[in-house]
């Protein structure tokens, strides 16, 4: 750790002498350049604000069909990461692109493996893949499944082992009564020995003569019901080919059905265009059954360094207790009447707040049209104190797009910025958006890319589906279009200093929905990545800013004994200006740094 602490000390605070590549506008353009462009497959118009977009790659041969841009067999869908390689779900398999050279990835591996979403994660030299669509084979094969029930279906999870990644070897499935449609990696500080996998099923349940003990019946009448719960898979690491379902907690059992809007009138008189009206119940009819909360889970996203889960749970976002790994307990809940699908949700670092994403229309409807509502597929954010979560606003992409672009709020990431809460995140055919919620209350856009549409005449499916910070750049799953990664630009919104702090940052492997606690190495550009704040909000007086950067230009020229003097002579100095600040917390967090910077001076 000393070793990268040094090389952190001395090599990234180069990064403070970089010049401006060009002036930047601290408003955002206007007229928005997202909005009347192009319309094209692999030539859309194309608009960026404080991102560069570094590469496109289009998917490989065998997942693209090339007279149909809209075949649902190809879209591509999530994705996770390992050393230099990519790994991207399909609706028909896993692609894996080495991303040594960013402005060229490379495909290491394709192989064909129908299954519906293909949701990926990867641990070690194991990786795990969704299947839940009907026409999934145990044996991969493209020819489906066409009896009703079939011990040949895959509906569950796979398991594979990729120590060579070129030439996964497929160990064992663990089957389970809904599928999965999504599913979460969960590592354990406290039993190293496993790993676990949480299920989230949203399909029907399966017939117990194609796998037994599954039922569809109300809890009430059968305890065993595949209703009203997720399924816990403990992988042991040793012999993951014993990996089993432990556990199917019944996390959102007992919620009432939440308040829920419904369609623009537009669009439900669109939705029954050319259907019948449905008609009253006939005399007598018994009446229907009052309505429930939610059977299953969506995505579920673990922080097991707080022991905390957020759980985007149909129409509840849940608070989950998870130092019990294989028995997770809800311990919060919350419903908003604003939300149609509560789909996914993050943590900041210090697990002070949690944003849930709301796919409303599923994510294959428009959503962002000048006539939806900015509360509607939205994101939701609140902040949290023990079990209590408290709405402080919606973040919705600000810019409206056509009629023919899927778009709704959707899978992201936070951008390890140290001292700020920092996301990028995709909206499908609206592209990604990079946003500041560190105040969750006043959310702002401060970066995005996007295209046109897919078509000029009708709603062709695509768009980003997941945006991922990995190890300095971000990484997009474009469903239609294959993989694209971005690198972010120096703005008034986000210094050199503060990007170079956020590179510091380095996974050997990132599963988003296991979230991990994000940790700088003592560096003189964390130090001045805060100083950049400050100067920007304004939080310590000028004089005493030009100072303390002085100070430190002035440290970072000395070395051993009389670099750490100068240093420990900051903090303290630093420590003094806090008390008459306007951000007395910022600056004692980088009195804190300066301080951790003199202590790891050689």
């Amino acid at each position: 750790m000393k070793s990268k602490a040094l090389f952190a000390i001395v090599a990234l605070s180069v990064a403070a002498c970089a010049p401006s590549q060009r002036p930047f506008s601290t408003a955002a353009p206007s007229p928005d350049p997202r909005v009347g462009l192009r319309a094209g497959w692999m030539d859309a118009g194309e608009a960026a604000w404080n991102i560069q977009l570094v590469s496109t790659t289009p998917p490989s041969p065998d997942f693209i069909n090339r007279s149909n841009p809209g075949d649902y067999q190809f879209i591509n869908s999530d994705l996770s990461f390992t050393g230099p390689y990519v790994i991207q779900g399909n609706f028909s398999g896993v692609q894996v692109w080495d991303i040594t050279n960013l402005k060229s990835p490379r495909l290491h591996k394709a192989f064909v493996c129908p299954g519906s979403q293909s949701d990926v994660s990867v641990y070690r030299q194991l990786l795990f893949v969704s299947g839940e669509a009907l026409n999934g084979r145990t044996d991969c094969g493209t020819q489906g499944v066409r009896d009703t029930v079939s011990h040949d279906r895959l509906r569950g999870i796979r398991i594979f082992d990729v120590t060579d990644i070129a030439n996964p070897r497929h160990i064992t499935d663990v089957q389970t009564c809904r599928g999965s449609h999504t599913h979460t990696l969960v590592t354990s500080p406290t039993d190293t020995a496993n790993v676990y996998v949480y299920v989230s099923g949203s399909a029907p349940v399966r017939s117990p003569n194609e796998l037994a003990g599954c039922s569809g019946a109300p809890p009430d009448s059968n305890p065993n019901s595949a209703l009203f719960r997720i399924e816990v898979i403990q992988v042991p690491l040793a012999h993951p080919e014993q990996a089993k379902i432990v556990t199917s907690p019944r996390i959102f059992s007992d919620l009432a059905a939440p308040a829920r809007h419904g369609e623009l009138v537009a669009d439900s008189l669109a939705a029954l265009a050319g259907r019948p009206l449905p008609q009253p119940p006939p005399a007598g009819a018994k009446p229907a059954s009052a309505p429930t909360g939610p059977t299953q889970c969506h995505d579920i996203t673990v922080y097991p360094a707080i022991g905390l889960a957020g759980g985007a749970c149909g129409g509840y976002g849940l608070l989950l207790d998870i130092r019990d790994v294989a028995n997770p307990k809800r311990i919060g809940a919350v419903a908003d009447s604003n939300f149609s699908f509560w789909h996914s949700a993050t943590f900041n670092n210090d697990g002070t707040k949690i944003l849930f994403t709301d796919e409303w229309g599923g994510g294959l409807q428009p959503r962002c049209r000048v006539t939806d509502k900015h509360e509607w597929g939205a994101d939701a954010l609140f902040t949290r104190s023990g079990n209590t979560m408290t709405f402080q606003s919606y973040y919705k992409l600000p810019a409206p797009q056509t009629a023919y672009e899927n778009c709704v709020a959707h899978n992201g990431t936070l951008i390890p910025i140290p001292g700020r809460d920092i996301m990028v995140q995709a909206w499908y055919q609206g592209g990604i958006s990079v946003f500041d919620w560190t105040d969750a209350a006043h959310p702002v856009e401060i970066a995005y890319f996007d295209r046109g549409p897919m078509d000029s005449t009708k709603l062709v499916g695509a768009g980003s589906w997941s945006a991922y910070w990995y190890n300095g750049y971000i990484v997009s799953s474009e469903i239609a279009r294959g993989l694209d990664v971005f690198e972010l630009q120096p703005s008034p919104f986000m210094s050199q200093n503060e990007i170079a702090a956020a590179k510091l940052v380095h996974f050997d492997y990132l599963n988003v929905q296991d979230q991990q606690k994000l940790a700088w190495p003592p560096s003189f550009v964390v130090a001045r990545a805060y100083l950049d704040q400050l100067a920007r909000s304004n939080g310590l007086a000028a004089d005493r800013l030009s100072a303390a950067r002085t100070a430190l230009s002035r440290a970072e020229g000395l070395s051993g004994d009389a670099r750490r003097g100068a240093l420990t002579e900051l903090a303290t100095q630093l420590n003094g200006d806090a008390a008459g600040a306007s951000d007395q917390a910022k600056v004692r967090t980088l009195a804190t740094a300066v301080r951790d910077l003199a202590g790891a001076t050689q």
